[in-house]
Formats: structure tokens, C-alpha cells, sequence
């Protein structure tokens, strides 16, 4: 069981082949994810990561992640002493069982997030001070399909990722009425990424 803001390494590392070509292909990736909501951005990893994670989830971490910001696990993760340890030596990040003091919060299954409204949303002052949620869901297509709309889409754009939770769309319609607050998403699949930004309104 994880302890509230555990601090577990100070000394973070680096796992790419390349760490700063590595970390700024991973970087631009998540870049463009957010900047242009319900495109599917394609994010090959071949450096080694841990078996418990997801490769892309594992490298989105590494790459965003440091000491300075705490990790929220869901039970999944929290459960594996490989994923602590991996994030640890890895990261330096701190994690914590706070969902309201987590800069990031990771989730090997996207359905079990905890409500969205329990994470940090930040403040019109500082409204960058909230929760990125980076999600493994099952698949990209064949779940329920949502219309997107809003900055970086032009018009309308279809998604329907398998895996989310069942109330996602009244989440992310309340999660888009607290902007310039509220959280930011960022959904794995496979080699695939899809980012959610607090900016965008979902329909059914």
C-alpha cells in the first residue's frame, strides 16, 4: 500500500536509448495531443519499460514526471511493488493516495477512475495547477461514440475509445464548465495516444 506523499528516490534517470531525443519525441507527441483534441497521435516506444505499465503510459511518465510532482496510482499500479520501484528510480516523483494533491494521476484502466472532480482542477489565478490524467483504455475504436468540439478541432470529430468510465461523458461536460479550471486527459492505447483538454466539449 502506497503512503500518502512517499518520496521514494531523489536520484531520477533516464530509461530512452536516446534520453533527449527520446523524451522530446514523447514530449511533442503529448504536444499535439492536446493541442488538437480526438486526433489520434501515434507514439512508437522501443526503450525497455516496465512490464506492469503500459510502454506508452510509462514513457509519458518519465517524460513528464519528476521530483517535483506527485503521482497518483490507480489500484492496478499501486498494487505493483515493480511499478513503484520502476517510477521511483526512474522519476524521483513522490506519490501520493491524495487524489486533490496529484500533478499527475496514471491508470493502467481508464473505467476505474475516481470521479474527475476529486483531482486537483486549479484556480482562475492558476489554473496550470491541476491534475493531468494520463489512461490506458482497451482500444480507440468500437466504445460509445462521442462528438468533440471546441479549440484545435475543426467543427466536429468523432471518437469512440472502449474502457472509459460509463458517466465519462457527464464528466468531462462538468470537468469543461469549471474552464478555465478543470483536469486534462490524456488516453493510451497500444502505441496511440488521444488527449482531452479541459477546453473540450463533449456530446453523445
Amino acid at each position: 500500500m502506497i503512503e500518502t506523499e512517499t518520496r521514494l528516490t531523489d536520484q531520477p534517470a533516464q530509461i530512452f536509448d536516446d534520453p533527449v531525443a527520446g523524451s522530446q519525441r514523447v514530449f511533442r507527441a503529448v504536444l499535439q495531443a492536446l493541442s488538437r483534441p480526438g486526433e489520434h497521435v501515434s507514439l512508437p516506444v522501443s526503450s525497455p519499460s516496465c512490464p506492469a505499465m503500459p510502454s506508452v503510459l510509462a514513457a509519458i511518465t518519465l517524460t513528464l514526471a519528476d521530483y517535483e510532482t506527485p503521482l497518483w496510482l490507480d489500484a492496478t499500479l499501486a498494487g505493483d511493488e515493480s511499478v513503484r520501484q520502476f517510477l521511483a528510480f526512474h522519476t524521483g516523483a513522490p506519490l501520493t493516495n491524495d487524489t486533490g494533491k496529484a500533478t499527475f494521476a496514471l491508470a493502467a484502466c481508464a473505467s476505474q477512475l475516481p470521479d474527475f472532480a476529486q483531482f486537483a482542477i486549479g484556480t482562475l489565478e492558476y489554473p496550470d495547477r491541476s491534475t493531468t490524467i494520463v489512461a490506458a483504455v482497451t482500444a480507440f475504436d468500437g466504445g460509445k461514440v462521442l462528438q468533440l468540439e471546441g479549440p484545435g478541432i475543426d467543427g466536429r470529430v468523432s471518437v469512440a475509445p472502449q474502457g472509459l468510465p460509463e458517466d465519462f461523458p457527464d464528466r468531462m461536460t462538468r470537468n469543461h464548465a469549471l474552464f478555465p479550471r478543470g483536469v486534462d486527459i490524456i488516453l493510451v492505447a497500444g502505441h496511440t495516444i488521444l488527449g482531452l483538454p479541459r477546453s473540450v466539449n463533449i456530446m453523445e
